[in-house]
């Protein structure tokens, strides 16, 4: 039977074809260079100088507009509320900072008594030793979980750390100067919906509510990194904070009708109400919340400390403060219920003590 052979591939063999070469790409027409794609964003100097010449542009409109006694009104209401805060809320970061970065959580934990019912009031009380706003209070409210310090403690901690430090309390004394007892309601009325929500979650509070929370997001870092990191955090959201509470305040002056506000105001119980509620939707910084407080002249004092006491305890920012390091099944348990809470011993105490 006849058997085919490759042909040999040695010398005097048929040498193997070559590959196909692959097409080369066509080549651009003249004049019809493209050029590397680049993607187009609006940078924050391009959006600023976009800004400035808009109002150069339109500087006649502008000054007509900022002359109407309206806006003479809404900027001095404005200004007088920025200026008087700010300085409370730089020195309020760096403190806050400061003690987050170089002073560890296992001190806390060390200082409080083992048993609950002890621990609870002894942090709420030891919320008057740490100057920083909400925003602090919660990630190190975490470290004492985190910790091993039992969450009934830690929660009250939580709630009168940003309410009653010294911080807080010399900028509401600079805001009501005439009326001093509005610093012992506040630090009255705030202790004790703190400690009384460390007890209630103590008695009613469940494991699978409460997520443990996560490592810090400081860990890790060095002492200078994680103290400037923590500065820029809380500057960022507390001055944006108290940019829009200044706005809402001076808006509420200025442009909606007094009427309203006076029908508002006069009705113990809506007014009370209207300025809770206000509270959770201005989400102001606890440092600067006094200022603004203050300027709200219409409503009673009792209405004014329900603002200061529900604001430090439960807004929109702090809800999802809370969600992100203790889980949502705890936050929508925990915030309506300091709400209420906060509202009634802020009614109570101002019939007492104003």
């Amino acid at each position: 039977m006849a058997t085919t052979t490759s042909p040999p591939r040695g010398p005097g063999g048929p040498e193997p074809e070559p590959p196909a070469p692959a097409p080369e790409p066509p080549a651009p027409a003249p004049g019809r260079d493209t050029p590397p794609e680049k993607s187009h964003h609006l940078s924050s100097p391009l959006l600023l100088t976009l800004v400035l010449l808009t109002a150069v542009m339109f500087q006649g409109p502008v000054r007509g507009a900022l002359a109407a006694p309206v806006m003479q009104s809404w900027m001095t209401v404005f200004v007088a509320v920025v200026v008087q805060a700010l300085p409370f809320l730089v020195l309020g970061v760096l403190l806050s900072a400061a003690i987050a970065v170089f002073v560890p959580p296992s001190f806390f934990a060390r200082a409080l008594p083992k048993r609950p019912a002890l621990a609870v009031p002894v942090a709420g009380a030891a919320g008057a030793v740490l100057p920083g706003c909400e925003c602090a209070s919660v990630p190190v409210a975490g470290a004492l979980v985190r910790r091993g310090v039992a969450p009934a403690a830690a929660l009250a901690f939580l709630l009168s750390a940003p309410a009653i430090n010294p911080i807080v309390l010399t900028a509401t004394a600079v805001a009501f100067p005439g009326n001093p007892e509005m610093v012992l309601a506040r630090f009255v009325a705030s202790l004790l919906v703190a400690c009384a929500m460390g007890w209630l979650w103590q008695r009613l509070g469940r494991t699978d509510w409460l997520r443990p929370p996560s490592r810090s997001s400081y860990e890790g870092q060095s002492r200078g990194a994680a103290f400037w990191g923590s500065v820029r955090h809380d500057v960022m959201h507390a001055g944006g904070f108290l940019v829009v509470g200044a706005m809402a305040a001076a808006t509420l002056k200025a442009v909606v009708p007094a009427e309203w506000l006076r029908a508002a105001a006069d009705h113990p119980v809506l007014s009370v109400l209207v300025l809770a509620v206000l509270a959770v939707l201005l989400s102001i910084c606890s440092e600067a919340d006094a200022f603004v407080a203050a300027s709200l002249t219409q409503f009673s004092l009792t209405a004014r400390l329900a603002f200061l006491v529900v604001g430090p305890m439960i807004d929109l920012k702090l809800f999802a403060m809370q969600a992100g390091t203790f889980g949502r099944s705890f936050a929508l348990r925990f915030a309506p219920t300091t709400f209420v809470l906060a509202v009634a011993v802020s009614v109570l105490t101002g019939a007492v003590l104003l």
